[in-house]
């Protein structure tokens, strides 16, 4: 520990105090009570925004700059608060007394975040108000935590900058690629269009139980789409059937499968074009096959224009369904697939597409890893700071 710091436990530096709902009874949605703080679901950024449930009965507080943290699903989180807000059972408040700077224990805590697990309980992990007096806290005098405060400021704004660069930068490349792909794939003078039931046929997926003694094959689900555009045979789980694999079901080379169920929206749609197959290889029940039966349009470019945010709406649009949307045969067959006559333009945009989708994915790759180094340099940061090395 370096010279001038000392170890104390939290409960000697903070008042801390665990949240309490009050009845539902005095909950309001009028604005006439005190803002109502449940958990980490209310969080926003690091300043807490403003609360949509009130309560006419306060329970326990949180002032303005208090620091809270989420006791509960998950344990850990951080969030100050602007304003003075009852806080629930998910919450707990931090607030420093003179001797500890709040942005000091902010940061700490910050750095702890890993370490702080609660304990296991029935439902989740828990966090009491114990717990957290009891964890330690370096303590150097105020003018340093102080001065630790203003370094850790300044160097997390430019990272943040960093990261914010490469978000809008990672942002870009996607776009850019989607517009290439929309601007490829735009019908232009001499080309055909077709419903994509007048090229295709399609199949649902198969139903299976944990509990078969049929067949064992792989299978090719909702979670295996992800943004891939080939199917992933070497991670597919195995299951075993019921009973006997009807040959129908079996996945071929250059079919083209569509995620038919999902409880997200955004999912439904989303496609995979397989390779060639090796084994007994299907797929679930929450997705539908499209198999080419013409020859007049490529499965690689029918599977690109699929992708289209334009097309992926079309079927998201067209799916039914209140709680889990669905994707039916007929929206599959009334689809519109507009396409070069000849099969060798379709190739020759195929390999434009791909071209740039390598070069986009390699910038997406890059930016994707420049937002980890910016959290992971965060963390190091933090370390230092908490080591005394700042």
């Amino acid at each position: 520990m370096k010279k001038g710091w000392e170890i104390k436990r939290l409960k000697d530096a903070a008042l801390v105090i665990a949240g309490q709902s009050p009845e539902g009874k005095f909950y309001n949605d009028q604005g006439n009570g005190i803002p109502f703080y449940q958990g980490k679901k209310e969080f926003t950024d690091k300043f807490i925004g403003e609360a949509t449930i009130w309560t006419t009965k306060v329970t326990k507080i949180a002032e303005p700059l208090d620091i809270l943290i989420s006791v509960r699903a998950p344990v850990g989180a951080l969030n100050i608060s602007t304003e003075k807000i009852c806080i629930g059972r998910g919450l707990a408040a931090i607030r420093p007394l003179k001797t500890l700077d709040r942005n000091f224990a902010y940061y700490f805590l910050l750095e702890q975040q890993d370490k702080i697990v609660g304990k296991e309980g029935a439902v989740f992990p828990s966090l009491n108000k114990a717990q957290i007096e009891d964890i330690e806290i370096p303590l150097p005098p105020l003018s340093v935590q102080q001065r630790i405060v203003d370094l850790l400021d300044e160097t997390f704004e430019k990272i943040d900058t960093l990261k914010a660069n490469a978000e809008r930068n990672l942002q870009n490349a996607k776009e850019l690629f989607e517009s290439a792909l929309t601007d490829q794939l735009k019908p232009r003078k001499g080309w055909e269009e077709k419903k994509l039931g007048e090229l295709a046929t399609f199949r649902n997926g198969m139903n299976f139980t944990r509990t078969g003694k049929g067949d064992v094959i792989q299978i090719v689900g909702v979670k295996d789409f992800q943004k891939s555009f080939w199917v992933p045979f070497d991670t597919l789980e195995t299951v075993t059937l019921d009973g006997k694999l009807n040959e129908i079901d079996l996945l071929k080379e250059n079919d083209i499968l569509a995620v038919r169920s999902n409880g997200n929206p955004a999912l439904i749609g989303r496609t995979l074009l397989s390779g060639k197959v090796n084994g007994n290889i299907s797929h679930s029940g929450f997705t539908i096959r499209i198999r080419l039966d013409s020859s007049v349009i490529s499965p690689i470019y029918l599977c690109h224009y699929l992708k289209t945010q334009k097309t992926r709406k079309e079927l998201v649009d067209s799916g039914n369904g209140v709680g889990i949307k669905s994707l039916n045969q007929g929206s599959l067959s009334s689809l519109s697939i507009p396409f070069p006559k000849s099969l060798i333009e379709q190739q020759t945009i195929v390999q434009k597409l791909e071209v740039l989708s390598t070069n986009c994915q390699s910038l997406v790759t890059n930016y994707q890893k420049t937002i980890v180094q910016c959290e992971e340099l965060k963390k190091a940061i933090l370390v230092k700071a908490f080591n005394g090395e700042l």
